[in-house]
């Protein structure tokens, strides 16, 4: 596996491929340095309509959330402020958890493990909505399909790529869980999604409260009060599947407008926005993103995450009647055999 990233240290991402590239900022910096990039967005929304702010599926597909700032000075200054320290929030709507969350991934914040495609750093805020308070203690569980549309950890015939490829059981790219910090702010470094069949480009969510990290890395215990889904832009992921090796997925694009979940489930009816505000750290696209989000859940209520797969100390394994995510599960939290960490996982 690559060396650990740590996102809330001051070191450049590592990625050969920008090495030589002047334009190409620190991809790892001050957290409350990045996320000061959002006050202004945020603050002027609110002192202008405060909690009244009504949106549609076709208005947030014709939204763009590029935010035209000058990064250098907005991760240069320490002092720079959070997310907006919002006043009121909105519930973000409950998504489908899809048919490949995996049971028993790792907490890390470099989610890469050598995956093409472009770089990116995401910062989910969880915020309770009861209190619009930062939801501390709870835990952020992500995973996206790579740049050709293919789930690690899973082997079925609905991934795109060879289903009779067993090895992709013990692939944990583009998968993680991190604990947020006091400002309610989960940190990591991945790569934006490639997309199949279907769906429109996104990015699978999980919140965990009242979880507990193991030795091994894994969490256990606890509830799930929220599921959703999240997206990009329609311009932006254009821009980037027109890159390799994004452009040698050959599965039909799907719209935002004309995906069932960025309608129906998460902006039908709702004022919920589940587009990630985003900037380039560089000159333009290829020098990676930073991308955010802010995610308002009901810490009261319990969810269930279905799944098919677990990572155990033997590697991935199909998982039948996978009812729960967390909720539901034996006392242990995870199947027995995860007591230690997978030796044949791949990096």
């Amino acid at each position: 596996m690559p060396p650990t990233l740590s996102v809330s240290s001051r070191t450049v991402l590592p990625n050969p491929a920008l090495a030589n590239s002047t334009s190409v900022l620190p991809l790892v910096v001050e957290p409350k340095s990045r996320r000061s990039v959002v006050l202004g967005v945020l603050t002027a929304v609110q002192e202008a309509i405060g909690c009244a702010l009504q949106r549609d599926t076709d208005v947030i597909a014709n939204t763009t959330h590029y935010k035209n700032i000058d990064v250098k000075a907005a991760m240069a200054d320490p002092h720079y402020v959070f997310f907006g320290e919002t006043q009121c929030t909105v519930l973000n709507p409950e998504g489908e958890v899809g048919p490949f969350y995996v049971l028993g991934e790792y907490v890390r914040d470099d989610l890469r493990d050598g995956e093409a495609g472009i770089d990116m750093i995401v910062e989910t805020q969880v915020l309770d909505v009861a209190t619009c308070s930062p939801l501390v203690g709870s835990w952020v569980d992500i995973w996206n399909a790579n740049t050709t549309g293919v789930y690690s950890g899973v082997q079925s015939s609905m991934n795109l790529g060879n289903p009779s490829d067993a090895s992709n059981l013990n692939n944990t790219a583009l998968r993680g869980i991190q604990q947020v910090d006091e400002d309610g702010v989960a940190k990591f470094t991945t790569k934006f999604p490639g997309h199949y069949d279907g769906r429109a480009t996104h990015m699978h969510v999980v919140v965990h409260t009242d979880a507990t990290e193991q030795r091994n890395g894994t969490i256990t215990g606890g509830k799930i009060p929220h599921i959703g889904q999240l997206f990009w832009d329609q311009d932006l992921i254009t821009e980037i599947e027109a890159l390799s090796p994004y452009n040698e997925n050959t599965a039909d694009i799907t719209l935002n407008a004309n995906d069932h979940v960025f309608g129906a489930q998460e902006t039908e009816g709702t004022t919920s926005d589940p587009v990630f505000n985003y900037v380039y750290l560089g000159d333009d696209v290829t020098d990676g993103l930073f991308a955010w989000v802010v995610l308002a859940v009901n810490s009261s209520a319990t969810y269930d995450a279905t799944y098919s797969f677990a990572l155990t100390s033997g590697g991935g394994v199909a998982v039948e009647g996978g009812g729960s995510g967390v909720s539901g599960l034996p006392s242990s939290g995870f199947p027995s055999s995860s007591a230690a960490v997978p030796s044949s996982t791949v990096a």
